[in-house]
């Protein structure tokens, strides 16, 4: 419960932050009766012909970039248009580092493990962004739209399939690393890929429910790792025990 918990709170926080939402009539009033009501608020709701403001797409057109949002947005996106595979990889690599360092401090205790800090900051830059860039943009291309027959197939096909193979190659990258034979990482994948399989399912099903239906192709990766800081937690945890 408590996994679920971290795990869901920066998918509301991600959500909200880059969302749009529909004021209400009560606070539309007060905003265009204040002075000090900016242009950069109201410009950002469409309007219909009758004048009501409406609700904005989520990332949903890609020439679109609200870069006010959060700062060096807009510079993101540049990134992600001129060099997708490179800024993809990149975002992995914070999110795994920042995964990783949140939970050597607030759950693992001691002194901290640089190398095992670095080894994960690594698998996010070489294998989760690249991996993440072709396996969604595959997915997206052979999956389309964003009906509910649609989630539920990229949801259905990325927790059955692409989650165990992701797990996988995490421990096993985690015991070449290391240093394990062959026999100690097959030991490893046999005892703990199932408990990892498990606390993916236990969330990941509604943050790609929402990320599959929202959010657009360009940017999955960043609303993914802003989820899967948390969830890195979990996995560094159960990627370095003994």
């Amino acid at each position: 419960m408590k996994l679920t918990a971290i795990l869901v709170a920066p998918l509301l926080v991600a959500t909200t932050a880059f969302g749009v939402t529909q004021p209400s009539s009560s606070v539309q009033k007060r905003a265009s009766q204040s002075p000090l009501t900016k242009p950069a608020f109201t410009n950002t709701l469409e309007r219909s012909s009758a004048g009501q403001a409406e609700k904005s797409a989520l990332f949903r057109d890609p020439s679109v970039t609200r870069g006010g949002a959060v700062p060096g947005w807009a510079a993101y996106n540049e990134a992600l248009d001129k060099n997708p595979l490179t800024a993809k990889a990149c975002t992995s690599l914070v999110g795994w580092a920042l995964g990783d360092l949140l939970a050597q401090i607030f759950i693992a205790g001691g002194p901290f493990d640089m190398k095992r800090f670095i080894s994960l900051s690594v698998f996010g830059f070489i294998y989760h962004g690249p991996s993440g860039h072709y396996f969604y943009n595959w997915l997206d291309s052979k999956v389309e739209g964003t009906d509910a027959k649609a989630v539920f197939t990229k949801v259905a096909i990325d927790q059955v399939f692409w989650c165990p193979i992701f797990m996988t190659v995490f421990f096993a990258y985690l015991g070449l690393v290391n240093g394990d034979g062959f026999a100690a990482i097959g030991s490893k994948i046999k005892n703990d890929l199932l408990s990892a399989c498990q606390g993916s399912w236990k969330v990941w099903p509604i943050v790609h429910a929402v990320n599959f239906k929202f959010i657009s192709n360009k940017h999955r990766l960043v609303f993914i790792n802003g989820v899967q800081i948390a969830f890195n937690m979990f996995l560094s945890i159960i990627g370095t025990k003994s």
